[in-house]
């Protein structure tokens, strides 16, 4: 009873547009009075929330964060479409390409979903629309290449995931690669079709020679760099994730100074953005494991275990209604509301199946990313929305393709496992 009061209350707290954070940590407040009573109350908030948030791993989740910003205050992202243009923009449906392109590029510096999806909503679905493209498929498509950030490395995501789960953050970020890699071929795919079946939808662009395709080198040269710094180092086992991205910022900090693209204003401002995202990530995470414990006395998380240990149906059957569970919230929760909340309880039961729990991240990571795209509340598509004037549901209709796709995907990769641990197991020490 006390553990569906909790719930309720927090699924409350959330619909009343509670900051994730704080309705996270009221429940738990309330769990933990409720069961433990006011002395184990005190005591947990004591000592967990200094406890949860003063590790040395957690100093990545900034630093990602502020490497970000300074690429993103320096303008590369509409240098980026404009390069990529160049090289792709022949081809059918060339700057539908070019902005999955771009988009994976911005992502392997970036790692937030959403700013992905407004900056590139504001620089590539204009071009688009210059263009002729249908409004339903260049509006889906920016929404759904918005989510590539959430997987490609260094992803906020999948380090929050890796403290979470307590798992090592390096092997966590290069997991992510491939499905990344993945992910970028199966929507760039699945718009070739699109346009093949009706060309109407996009135009080819114009053929650009190779000395204006070598042109693009200065804008595409220090990004590559700067990616192949930060998850380079890790992957070789020459830096920790921490130190990388210490790199990574001191990278993006020369590059926006050497293109004189930034200045004290736009410095100051991506260091406001760092520390209010690192603030409402720091709270979700104290939260979480104030959460985590009440959970604990509830002894919920060894009641699944025990209950899925009598099922008698294949894991694969199983992890396919847990994915389930994990679409439908990820069109409710914000996906770092989405780990902290079922990671603590729904991990224990998949590795009683057998999984890995690194494999398992990256699955519910592109699983809560689908939801950001699917209706009722998919959080890109109303980014998307807002920054072009055209209707939610317009945009919906747009990326039901890709979602389909993406769910093609999603059963290749728990079919085959390998594919996504292959990498992180050739890692160096």
């Amino acid at each position: 009873m006390v553990l569906a009061g909790v719930l309720v209350l927090l699924f409350v707290l959330l619909l009343a547009r509670v900051p994730v954070g704080v309705a996270i940590g009221v429940s738990a407040v309330v769990g933990l009075l409720a069961h433990g009573g006011p002395s184990a109350a005190v005591g947990f908030l004591e000592t967990t929330p200094y406890a949860a948030v003063s590790t040395y791993t957690l100093a990545a989740i900034p630093l990602f964060i502020l490497m970000a910003q300074l690429v993103l205050k320096s303008g590369v992202t509409t240098e980026l479409f404009a390069a990529a243009r160049v090289w792709v923009g022949r081809v059918p449906a060339g700057l539908g390409v070019a902005t999955t392109t771009t988009g994976a590029t911005f992502a392997a510096v970036s790692g937030s979903s959403t700013a992905a999806a407004a900056a590139l909503a504001s620089t590539t679905i204009p071009e688009m629309e210059r263009e002729h493209y249908d409004g339903r498929l260049a509006n889906g498509l920016v929404a759904v290449v918005g989510t590539l950030a959430a997987m490609v490395p260094p992803s906020i995501i999948l380090v929050f995931y890796a403290i979470l789960a307590e798992v090592s953050v390096g092997k966590m970020l290069v997991a992510g690669l491939v499905p990344g890699l993945l992910v970028t071929v199966t929507i760039i795919v699945t718009t070739l079709v699109l346009v093949h079946r009706k060309p109407a939808l996009a135009p080819a662009g114009r053929r650009y020679t190779l000395a204006e395709k070598l042109r693009t080198v200065p804008v595409l040269g220090p990004v590559a760099l700067l990616f192949l710094l930060v998850v380079g180092s890790i992957y070789l086992g020459l830096t920790t994730p921490t130190e990388s991205a210490g790199l990574g910022v001191a990278g993006a900090l020369v590059i926006g100074l050497a293109r004189r693209r930034l200045d004290l204003a736009r410095i100051r401002d991506a260091l406001v953005e760092t520390l209010t995202s690192t603030a409402m990530i720091l709270l979700i995470i104290a939260s979480a494991y104030l959460f985590g414990y009440f959970m604990t006395l509830t002894r919920i998380t060894g009641t699944l275990v025990d209950a899925i240990a009598g099922v008698a149906a294949p894991p694969l059957a199983i992890f396919a209604l847990i994915a389930l569970v994990y679409l439908v919230l990820g069109a409710f929760l914000d996906q770092l509301a989405i780990l902290a909340l079922t990671v603590p309880v729904v991990l224990p039961v998949v590795e009683q199946l057998g999984y890995d729990p690194i494999w398992f991240g990256v699955m519910i990571i592109l699983l809560a990313e689908i939801g950001l795209v699917t209706p009722p509340l998919g959080m890109n598509v109303f980014i998307v929305s807002k920054a072009t004037g055209r209707p939610a549901e317009e945009i919906f209709v747009g990326v039901l393709p890709y979602v389909a796709a993406l769910l093609v995907l999603v059963a290749v990769l728990a079919a085959l496992p390998g594919v996504v641990l292959w990498l992180p197991e050739t890692m160096g020490g």
